[in-house]
């Protein structure tokens, strides 16, 4: 097989994060096959929810103005105890947005993929095949081996790496043998979206509610525009496939609406899973998305983790393409993808699982003790909890030796005013690859060998609403150097510091030149 014919990344499944994958390795120019058993998008939505971060990465791809149609902000979510009572509040961070987009988000799935697909049929070296199958996956030294079926037709695929986002029952990773670790979560609930006319519309919540009633605790989440989504435990000796009949359905939805409310978009019963990947690497091939973790929903980050990952991935993939780093280095910066992630969904879904261990309590004396435990510890005044208050920070991988409370976090993306006086994002500006953000006042000291270096000094491109400036405050330092993922890998007190960060960043890369 000739050199043209290799791809430099296999991708099997696209859904939203095998889409997410294509577009941030295609349009850094890799030659890109994904393969997909599904002829299009599902018709109907599963992920309902998206952060920032995400929005972030949709910005990367230039598919925000597609997508945003289809993206409301989340409303506050209200947890009620076993006696109705509010008992926890769950928001979002006040303005100014840190990431320069509203925080939390809910959005409709279907059409949001559509545009990311349009986005990638945009590349030229992007191959999609739908209504194929992977059938068969070997590997060597040199790249990665995919059988390819379709109409009782096989053929090869080689690539030099390969991404499996072919979801909970990955053919990928039941192939390689890599088994789920239970972090013990394992519980069955009906979901349930309803398209809700103006009558029904005027029965329901203006905000989201958890009701953590121990006799059937229940999610009403508000969705865009006219759509709401209602998650209802399954309680024991209840026969889920009955329970999933439009019949049951609307008779656990009397509560809020009547059929004649409200069209049934779709129901189904799941099982709520807490699972991750023993492994996240095997050779050449890399888990990413619900073939490396599960996570129950009450946060909504399924899909925000999934595009973590790859977002993680595609960088480091990146500069072992390019030949950026090598050898050893590269070996190394790619093993720090599953260290990086699967400690942070293990960590997430640690705090997830807390969240519904709130909702879940079926016991009453319990659940009755939960409330007056919670309301106790705000002095009987419940408290906003913004949302973003849960995530972790990156604590292992591919960081700065220099521990801090920032490295291994998320740096804002202030919006900033450059010397022709536009107001732009910083990632407008500045790219996406590794950034030495300087603050006001600090002059960049000696140079760095890490490729496509960009320096951000806030001093020449003022940081409108102040986001950066209190961030540095806040961590007490002049200096962050941002990995292409916008994480930060760490952070320095003096100029001194900032330029020896530099130079230990391009150590563990191998890297040996400076490219402006």
């Amino acid at each position: 097989m000739s050199t043209s014919d290799i791809y430099d990344v296999a991708i099997v499944g696209y859904g939203p994060v095998g889409q997410v994958a294509a577009g941030l390795l295609g349009q850094r120019g890799f030659k890109v096959y994904v393969c997909e058993r599904m002829p299009d998008v599902h018709q109907i939505p599963r992920a309902i929810s998206l952060d920032h971060e995400i929005m972030r990465v949709f910005q990367q791809l230039g598919v925000v103005e597609a997508v945003e149609p289809y993206i409301e902000p989340f409303t506050n979510s209200e947890y009620l105890g076993a006696d109705g009572q509010l008992i926890r509040r769950m928001t979002m961070v006040a303005p100014p947005y840190p990431q320069g987009y509203t925080p939390s988000m809910v959005f409709t799935q279907p059409p949001v993929e559509r545009a990311l697909r349009a986005r990638v049929a945009q590349l030229p070296n992007v191959t999609v095949d739908l209504g194929v199958e992977m059938v068969a996956l070997a590997q060597d030294p040199e790249g990665v081996m995919l059988q390819i079926g379709s109409g009782g037709q096989a053929r090869t695929v080689r690539a030099r790496y390969c991404m499996a986002c072919d979801g909970g029952s990955s053919g990928v990773r039941t192939q390689l043998g890599i088994e789920m670790q239970d972090l013990d979560f394992d519980e069955p609930w009906l979901v349930v979206d309803v398209l809700v006319n103006e009558r029904g519309l005027a029965k329901l919540p203006k905000v989201s509610v958890q009701y953590c009633e121990p006799q059937r605790p229940c999610t009403l989440v508000i969705g865009p525009k006219n759509h709401r989504r209602w998650e209802i435990s399954i309680l024991p000796g209840e026969d889920p496939a009955q329970v999933a009949t439009a019949e049951h359905t609307w008779q656990l939805l009397s509560r809020w609406l009547t059929p004649d409310d409200g069209q049934l978009w779709r129901q189904a019963s799941y099982r709520f899973h807490a699972l991750v990947a023993q492994q996240w690497r095997h050779g050449r091939v890399f888990l990413a998305g619900d073939a490396a973790h599960m996570q129950p929903p009450f946060l909504g980050q399924g899909m925000c983790q999934g595009v973590r990952d790859v977002a993680n991935l595609s960088w480091k993939l990146a500069a072992v393409l390019q030949g950026e780093v090598r050898g050893d280095a590269g070996e190394a910066l790619l093993d720090s993808y599953g260290t990086e992630r699967r400690a942070h969904v293990r960590e997430l879904t640690s705090r997830i699982k807390g969240v519904g261990v709130v909702i879940c309590e079926r016991d009453v004396a319990k659940a009755r003790a939960r409330d007056a435990r919670l309301l106790e510890e705000c002095a009987g005044q419940v408290q906003d909890t913004p949302r973003q208050d849960i995530l972790p920070r990156l604590e292992d991988g591919f960081l700065s030796g220099q521990a801090s409370a920032a490295r291994g976090g998320l740096f804002p993306q202030p919006w900033l005013t450059g010397a022709a006086g536009a107001r732009q994002r910083m990632d407008e500006l500045a790219g996406h690859g590794w950034r030495l953000v300087l603050a006001p006042g600090v002059e960049r000291a000696g140079d760095a060998s890490i490729p496509g270096l960009t320096v951000v000094a806030l001093g020449s491109a003022d940081d409108v609403e102040g986001v950066a400036a209190h961030w540095f405050q806040r961590h007490g330092c002049v200096a962050a150097l941002l990995r292409p993922d916008n994480y930060v890998y760490g952070v320095a007190g003096t100029a001194a510091e900032a330029a020896a960060l530099c130079e230990e960043a391009a150590a563990a890369l191998g890297a040996s030149a400076c490219i402006a």
